[in-house]
């Protein structure tokens, strides 16, 4: 069932494929780097709270092993193919009086090492944390798949990420429209597997509410080569 999900609407859920006690480290492994990071460097915040973060592959070492066992490394190698390999690590929260939103778009950007080589597959290049970033021709991001491990449960009352089924397709999908839209709602220890093209978008939390929505959002591809002589600013093999 998650294949033919993953496939024909662009995303699927694992039900807890994250043990709650791996849960509650990877939750102290964040705020224990967000602590170490007090120029601001790889997190963002508002008034104390650490709204996201970037470049966590760097900063937390359980980024690097949380997906290496069951069922989520099988499910990877099956999705990807054996030479697969994590690329990107980020962090997400809605805090509770510290909402956002979020409009909709596709993920489209990836981290390199050097965004200076010209090519036809990759463009407008940018710095973010100071890592370097291009925009991905579709072939590309074709080859990836983001994993998104919940750490709070998500309701309707902390603003669920929204998604638009079978806009995965292309840059330009608009699958079967903004109509159809379906809220990720999930426990902790939840996983939303999710291409990058798909259209997705979040609101605020809803007034008064006490939840956080914390994400840890693990983006991986297919393969350590890039068309161009591009490189990944980080390839962890799965292997």
């Amino acid at each position: 069932m998650n294949d033919w999900q993953l496939e024909q609407d662009g995303f699927c859920l694992l039900n807890s494929a994250v043990p709650a006690k791996t849960i509650v480290s990877l939750i102290d492994a964040c705020r224990r780097a967000f602590d170490d990071d007090p120029q601001g460097v790889r997190a963002r915040s508002s008034r104390g709270h650490v709204y996201a973060a970037r470049n966590l592959i760097e900063s937390i070492e359980a980024v690097k092993t949380v997906w290496q066992a069951d069922p989520l490394r099988p499910f990877l190698r099956e999705q990807l193919g054996a030479d697969f390999g994590l690329v990107r690590a980020l962090f997400f929260d809605k805090p509770p009086d510290r909402t956002w939103s979020l409009a909709w778009h596709k993920d489209t950007s990836i981290a390199v090492k050097d965004n200076s080589i010209e090519s036809a597959s990759f463009s407008r290049p940018t710095t973010k944390a100071g890592v370097p970033h291009v925009i991905a021709c579709d072939d590309v991001l074709k080859q990836m798949l983001t994993l998104r491990i919940h750490l709070d449960a998500v309701t309707d009352e902390n603003g669920p990420l929204r998604v638009i089924p079978g806009s995965h397709r292309s840059s330009d999908g608009e699958g079967q429209g903004i109509d159809t839209a379906v809220d990720i709602h999930a426990a902790p220890g939840d996983v939303l597997a999710m291409r990058p093209l798909i259209s997705h978008s979040s609101g605020p939390s809803k007034p008064g509410t006490t939840r956080h929505r914390r994400i840890l959002h693990l983006e991986f591809a297919g393969s350590a080569t890039l068309p161009d002589r591009m490189q990944w600013h980080d390839f962890v093999r799965g292997d």
